[in-house]
């Protein structure tokens, strides 16, 4: 029996990587109407449930607040078209030697996240981002890690993952009055490879990033809010 009258119908997947990283007990709601009625029973054997929901679903919002969770952040998902009159920008691929400074670097810029107190303990944050931009070096989840340096020192960078035959997204992206050149180099990335859709989550809040994203071309394609209990 629900606690609340307005249904959630959903099914809760382990998030196995997640509860490594972290050393939680934490899955993730997978909404489906043909799912079962979601419960206080189905909720109880884990330490964090997540929820990502689209922004104009208000009624699930609603529903889910009523089980006791609450808002983290929201996100917007922007896509731009790639074209084909991208020069190739002054960019490094990463190798194994730059993971130490990238991984630091991460660290420091990627401090406020979802992955934030009280929900996670201090510094967990920089650290996911710090294991993210190893991964895209080594080619795992995100494909490739570029670099612009300046004088042997890396200025910015900019992780990039193939989705499909069509579309790439940008994984990570930092550096500090570099975004342009970065953006640069992501849209010839994908015009190397045929690719005509460049996609880029960034939080709400960061309104830094979203000027940036727009400025070269991208266009808001949904928002979404995260909630945990």
């Amino acid at each position: 029996m629900t606690i609340c009258s307005i249904p959630v119908h959903a099914r809760i997947e382990s998030l196995n990587w997640e509860n490594q990283f972290f050393a939680v007990n934490s899955g993730i709601l997978r909404f489906d109407d043909g799912a079962p009625l979601l419960a206080e029973q189905h909720l109880d054997p884990y330490s964090r449930i997540q929820a990502k929901i689209p922004t104009q679903q208000t009624a699930l919002l609603d529903g889910l607040q009523l089980f006791g969770f609450k808002l983290v952040e929201g996100e917007v998902d922007l896509a731009m078209t790639v074209g084909m009159q991208n020069a190739a920008p002054s960019v490094q691929l990463a190798t194994s030697v730059d993971i130490p400074v990238l991984r630091d670097l991460a660290a420091k810029i990627f401090t406020q996240s979802r992955f934030r107190t009280p929900w996670y303990q201090p510094g967990d944050s920089g650290r996911f981002y710090a294991q993210w931009v190893e991964n895209a070096v080594l080619g795992s989840f995100d494909h490739e890690c570029l670099l612009l340096k300046d004088a042997g020192v890396i200025q910015g960078f900019v992780s990039m993952r193939q989705l499909n035959e069509r579309e790439a997204r940008i994984g990570l992206l930092a550096g500090r009055g570099v975004g342009a050149q970065l953006m640069d180099a992501a849209r010839f990335w994908c015009q190397l490879r045929g690719l005509q859709i460049l996609r880029v989550a960034t939080q709400i809040s960061n309104t830094a990033a979203l000027r940036r994203y727009i400025q070269s071309g991208a266009t808001i394609e949904s928002t979404a809010f995260w909630l945990y209990r």
